[in-house]
């Protein structure tokens, strides 16, 4: 189960070692719009992995869209140039090199009443709380979040596992209860019962898109992995399953390494999420070569009308 902590304890208010903490400069925060875009691909640039979300996002939808169930912005310091950037909506991502600036982005995501959760590192999600908690409480549900990565290699592009195939939406009726089971276990929120429409919706676009891998057998899934966000260097796979009498035997990690081979050739690397208590897959994740990259935390807040 998800952890639940104290917003008054240290390690809560302890700042992220990444962000500068300097005299707060004058900043401004403004929407984004798909002119943006250049710009905040370049912003981007300097971190792949961690800003492999919002990347796929606006290399998918774009910077307006509403498929991103959220809007971008940009914050400015006086000069015009960009020292933050966030998507707020419902999920909330954020990338900063400055901490005044990632305090101006919250402030702007207090006027926002559909954020369902926020996740980022550790020091910068405590910092964005601290910011916008004065208008929310404390969040309804929060956990700790693993950051693994597996570097791609040639000979890793080789595996083939008879019967591992994309999707299709004939598949809908087998997956998608699959997933929303997962999704439920660590936001304590089933999708299926909150908005089945909808969640049907996005993860039939999902799979239209390739992005949803499956082995099934007799009926029965034994394997299956979303392809969430694909940038050109780095691909975040979410929503990874591995039927419980075929674990331990190498099944999963093969299929794992046929879904990386199948991505383009630039993709330097793969990376997922894994809770902090999971220490079964934890340990399936180092033996199919994946390492530990960073701690993230993720806050569910609690429903509003």
């Amino acid at each position: 189960m998800p952890q639940t902590f104290s917003l008054k304890s240290k390690q809560l208010l302890r700042p992220r070692p990444a962000v500068q903490r300097a005299p707060a400069p004058r900043l401004s925060v403004r929407r984004l719009g798909n002119d943006n875009r250049p710009e905040v691909l370049e912003f981007f640039e300097s971190r792949p992995l961690h800003t492999v979300f919002m990347r796929g996002f606006i290399r998918d939808n774009g910077l307006e869209s509403n498929q991103n169930r959220g809007v971008f912005y940009g914050c400015r310091n006086a000069e015009g140039q960009l020292q933050a950037v966030a998507l707020i909506g419902h999920a909330t991502l954020f990338e900063t090199r400055h901490e005044a600036a990632l305090e101006a982005l919250a402030n702007e995501a207090r006027k926002h009443r559909n954020i369902h959760l926020i996740m980022g590192e550790q020091g910068a999600v405590g910092t964005f709380w601290r910011s916008l908690s004065a208008t929310r409480g404390e969040p309804g549900r929060t956990c700790t979040q693993l950051l693994f990565e597996k570097p791609l290699a040639a000979e890793q592009r080789v595996n083939r596992i008879p019967g591992l195939r994309r999707a299709t939406p004939h598949d809908i009726a087998l997956v998608m209860p699959v997933q929303a089971e997962m999704a439920q276990a660590e936001s304590g929120l089933n999708p299926l019962a909150i908005d089945p429409v909808g969640f049907k919706e996005r993860y039939i676009r999902r799979i239209e898109r390739g992005r949803v891998w499956i082995c099934v057998e007799d009926g029965v899934l034994n394997f299956k992995a979303d392809i969430l966000s694909e940038t050109p260097d780095v691909t975040y796979l979410e929503g990874i399953y591995v039927k419980r009498d075929l674990r331990g035997n190498g099944f999963g990690s093969s299929c794992l390494s046929q879904v990386s081979g199948s991505l383009p050739h630039t993709t330097r690397s793969v990376c997922l999420f894994v809770n902090e208590k999971a220490r079964e897959a934890q340990e399936f994740y180092k033996r199919a070569g994946f390492s530990l990259r960073s701690t993230y935390w993720t806050f569910f807040l609690a429903r509003t009308r």
